[in-house]
């Protein structure tokens, strides 16, 4: 890539992460697809996981005082384990067919959040059993879970930086877990490192510049910014696979 183009993809880095502070998803379902504008999807995926573990450290040492700890470990350790069976199952799938499952499957999250705008689910057990589950595997696979999980922690009505703080700490679990898979698979080269020690000081400044914009905005109101960006990110993802 050119100059040119790395400051680019830095810039979109921090609006990436500016937006998953403030969304509560997490910086990966909106990196996820502007990245593989600049680089091969297997690359992409090991980026993502070493760049998002160091964001979600920045949003749990900003945002730790809110964790629910026992939404955290009944989500968490699901999703934990089967972003290992997602990442390893990497190895065995296309990239063209794992670029566009995630590209389906954020328009259809996005379209389903942006209509139904109450949509909520039991407040149980068994459902954050199953969103880990679904948003681990999905995260090892695709690169991103986070709307998953997202949609699990909406049934459960947490006050925006408990949501935040929350998904940060599951998150960082299943990152650091994927990472490890992704390193093992070659999926990051060590020609990366100097662009992944500038991705760490964006990952802390983005957290800190969404934490602060969180405290004077609603986060309703940027629910939906954040849902319009996904679906055009998702939707220009496919037009690029296709061309």
């Amino acid at each position: 890539m050119t100059v040119e183009h790395y400051v680019l993809f830095l810039g979109l880095a921090f609006f990436a992460e500016i937006i998953g502070t403030l969304s509560g998803f997490g910086s990966s379902i909106l990196f996820v697809p502007l990245a593989t504008l600049f680089f091969d999807f297997k690359t992409v995926l090991g980026i993502t996981a070493i760049f998002h573990v160091f964001s979600n450290i920045s949003k749990v040492a900003l945002f730790g005082k809110n964790i629910d700890q026992s939404i955290a470990f009944k989500l968490g350790i699901p999703a934990i384990l089967f972003v290992l069976v997602g990442a390893w199952l990497t190895a065995y799938i296309e990239q063209e067919k794992i670029a566009f499952l995630m590209s389906i499957l954020l328009i259809v999250l996005s379209v389903l959040l942006l209509i139904t705008d109450h949509f909520s689910l039991p407040k149980n057990n068994l459902n954050l059993y199953l969103g880990g589950v679904l948003s681990g595997f999905l995260a090892g696979l695709i690169g991103t879970g986070g709307a998953i999980r997202g949609i699990t922690l909406i049934a459960f009505n947490l006050e925006k930086n408990v949501f935040v703080a929350t998904s940060a700490l599951i998150d960082l679990g299943v990152d650091f877990s994927r990472a490890v898979v992704y390193i093992w698979n070659g999926y990051f080269l060590v020609a990366y490192l100097p662009l992944i020690f500038m991705l760490m000081f964006i990952s802390f400044l983005g957290t800190y510049v969404g934490k602060v914009v969180l405290e004077y905005t609603s986060q309703k109101a940027f629910r939906y910014v954040v849902l319009i960006v996904i679906l055009c990110n998702a939707l220009l993802q496919i037009f690029n696979l296709f061309s």
